[in-house]
């Protein structure tokens, strides 16, 4: 089959594709380029046309692409596509058979989430300037985010009404209308205690507000604002890793195992209706104790 009328029908497929799930534009032209490739390569190595490809040559060129030290994701991506173009191509009755039907996906290891050290949690933490009311809001907003573990979207949704400061816990509504009870640690409460009683009537234009982080509007501050707070703090405290709430939100559950925490404890903390979800935190602090005995351990 000539390679100009393969590349006519990946075109077809890739519109139809787009017609029927409305794939972005860089997945669309991923798509074009692994599908171009492919294509390009039966006709050059095995002088097929790529509605001619068998199985065999698909796994032909997948073992090519392996010898090219093509990653796993990038070989998922390859096979979603294919994947799809032979099914449209039956659909369409351009082929009688689906070479890539009994082709398996790659396994792909869930990607570890971005965490910070200890060190840099407090470099974070020590970062606003608590003499002003909004350092000092900020301040208290980051100590309850360590401290607690809680979601971006819990945070700035917090009223006065969700937090105990005699008993030092804070009430959480997480996913699913799910309530939890979380408690915040002295520093936290401390913080906190300092900001309620000296900086937040400041941002309040409306004293009956429950709103319990107000922004300088007097409003519940956006989850965008509050990240946009974050990125200045990393940037004062000299971290150089890229920093997003979810990131403390991970060092967190981090640190708690770290420092022995049971994992089901964890769970419930973070608000995590199975317990799968919080086991890729135990994969987090074995990779760092891992680092660290190489870096320190004489055979490591």
């Amino acid at each position: 089959m000539p390679e100009t009328s393969s590349e006519n029908v990946i075109t077809r497929y890739l519109d139809a594709t787009w017609m029927e799930r409305g794939l972005s534009d860089n997945s669309l032209q991923s798509y074009r380029r692994d599908l171009l490739a492919y294509a390009g390569w039966l006709v050059k190595e095995r002088e097929r046309g790529i509605l001619q490809a068998t199985d065999q040559l698909l796994n032909e060129y997948l073992a090519h692409r392996f010898e090219q030290k093509f990653n796993a994701r990038s070989t998922a991506r390859f096979l979603s596509a294919v994947r799809g173009f032979y099914q449209y191509c039956l659909r369409e009755a351009l082929i009688d058979l689906d070479p890539s039907v009994n082709i398996e996906m790659p396994k792909l290891g869930k990607p570890l989430p971005k965490t910070l050290s200890e060190t840099d949690v407090d470099a974070l933490l020590a970062a606003p300037d608590t003499d002003s009311d909004i350092g000092l809001r900020d301040k208290a907003m980051l100590e309850v985010l360590y401290a607690c573990g809680v979601r971006v979207s819990e945070l700035v949704g917090l009223s006065t009404y969700d937090v105990n400061m005699r008993q030092g816990v804070i009430r959480l509504m997480g996913k699913g209308n799910k309530e939890r009870l979380v408690p915040m640690g002295e520093e936290a409460i401390n913080w906190l205690s300092r900001y309620h009683r000296l900086a937040r009537g400041a941002f309040l234009q409306n004293p009956e507000s429950d709103v319990l982080f107000p922004s300088s509007r007097g409003v519940q501050m956006t989850r965008q604002t509050f990240w946009h707070r974050i990125k200045y703090y990393t940037v004062v405290a000299g971290i150089q890793s890229t920093v997003s709430p979810h990131t403390l939100r991970h060092a967190f559950a981090t640190h708690l195992l770290n420092h022995g925490a049971d994992l089901r404890v964890v769970q419930l903390l973070l608000g995590h209706s199975d317990l799968s979800t919080t086991q890729i935190y135990t994969h987090v602090a074995k990779h760092r104790l891992q680092e660290i005995h190489k870096k320190h351990h004489p055979r490591g």
